[in-house]
């Protein structure tokens, strides 16, 4: 085996890419909880991918014939009900780890420097997954996938000059057809995979680049040992962390087998009743929304009235709602990274935040009434002020000293 590794190691930097990664990268030994989530993530990753090659060997792209072979995947394949539930209950699970893994990146400062290229990549894997759901969700070719696509797709079409030929050629045809669902077939199994697994590796290389952050903002790496060089506040990832993640994907697995097996529908949230109903182009469905993981862009798009006959503002605005991440490493002009040291001023702005996020997911599942447009008005300034502010309040806020090494709480 040693001769058989050298043999490798002389052609592949196998043993260098397992020390750099694993074994001599050096993490803060104070992780915590919220540290679960990034592994997680990368496990529904997998999870995903896998789940979605079985389904690709058995569903048929075509509008004629699409719902019948989800059916058919259902209820003759054998084990294929599983698989398909693996995979819709992994789209949701998929999200929900990456809104806490952002929500760690928020409390511990973990966007801000030397860190910013970590978050733009993860920023952009957000975009890429946004993107990677939409285009999956049609695929089943339900009432809701077909009507719930239409919907966004005619969005674009509001955009100044440029809006009916973009819909046009997102669409591939003038309505929502066959060719819309082969195109989004195309994307949802092969580009934006592709995509996705490039992204996911450039924001671990720069992860490991410039070290994981901690839970007290402490930057490990300038407190050395002067003989091994090995930060004293860090130990080895593995096998340290890879067992710690262990425990996290086993509790992880039986949350998520206990959803995949007993309630797959979650109440609608995952897999809606309309999408067990055959695509009609000539029956709309009473109440068209998307699924949970885009209700709070959705319910600010809605909370903006149209100008001038256009719904380009209320796009305009889900957009930024968006793309706004992008600048928090230059928006957050606070001395200190983690919560634990931040002042009053910021941890109501993120607990604001966190009840505009959640309260805007709501509203934009419930149906249009004067008093949840309302609701979704001020929620969506509560929403956009948290980022527009923050280089006023986080300037003028109080703050306590970072230690100098990380502490054991």
């Amino acid at each position: 085996m040693d001769k058989l590794l050298a043999w490798v190691d002389a052609r592949f930097p196998l043993t260098a890419t397992y020390k750099a990664h694993l074994s001599e990268y050096f993490a803060p030994k104070n992780f915590n909880f919220w540290y679960y989530f990034g592994s997680l993530a990368l496990l529904v990753l997998v999870i995903q991918i896998l789940s979605g090659i079985f389904l690709t060997m058995h569903y048929k792209p075509d509008a004629e014939l699409a719902f019948s072979s989800v059916e058919y995947i259902m209820r003759d394949v054998p084990w294929g009900w599983l698989i398909r539930y693996i995979h819709s209950t992994g789209a949701s699970a998929f999200f929900l780890v990456v809104y806490l893994h952002m929500y760690r990146g928020l409390i511990y400062g973990s966007y801000r420097g030397p860190r910013e290229l970590i978050w733009i990549f993860g920023v952009l894997i957000y975009l890429v997954l946004m993107g990677e759901a939409f285009f999956g969700y049609l695929l089943p070719w339900g009432q809701m996938s077909y009507w719930g696509a239409q919907v966004i797709v005619n969005l674009f079409s509001s955009v100044p000059f440029i809006g009916e030929d973009l819909s046009v050629w997102i669409r591939g045809d003038f309505v929502v057809s066959d060719a819309t669902l082969n195109r989004f077939f195309a994307f949802h199994v092969i580009a934006f995979p592709l995509v996705l697994l490039g992204l996911v590796a450039v924001h671990l290389v720069a992860l490991h680049e410039v070290g994981s952050n901690n839970p007290d903002g402490v930057e490990i790496k300038q407190n050395k040992d002067p003989v091994t060089h090995i930060p004293v506040d860090g130990i080895p990832f593995h096998p340290y962390y890879t067992v710690k993640d262990i425990l996290g994907v086993v509790v992880f697995l039986i949350v998520f087998s206990a959803i995949v097996f007993f309630a797959p529908e979650m109440g609608g949230y995952f897999l809606e009743a309309n999408n067990f109903i055959p695509a009609d182009p000539l029956k709309t469905p009473p109440h068209i929304a998307p699924v949970w993981y885009f209700t709070p862009y959705y319910a600010v798009l809605r909370a903006i009235p149209p100008m001038f006959g256009s719904q380009f503002p209320g796009v305009a605005a889900m957009g930024v709602a968006v793309l706004i991440f992008f600048a928090l490493p230059w928006l957050d002009k606070s001395p200190v990274k983690s919560i634990r040291y931040r002042g009053p001023k910021f941890k109501i702005a993120l607990a604001l935040f966190i009840v505009a996020f959640i309260g805007l997911g709501w509203l934009g599942i419930q149906p249009v009434t004067p008093l949840y447009t309302w609701m979704a008005r001020i929620l969506t300034a509560v929403y956009f002020g948290f980022f527009f502010l923050m280089p006023w309040y986080t300037k003028n806020d109080t703050h306590k000293p970072e230690p100098q090494r990380v502490t054991d709480k």
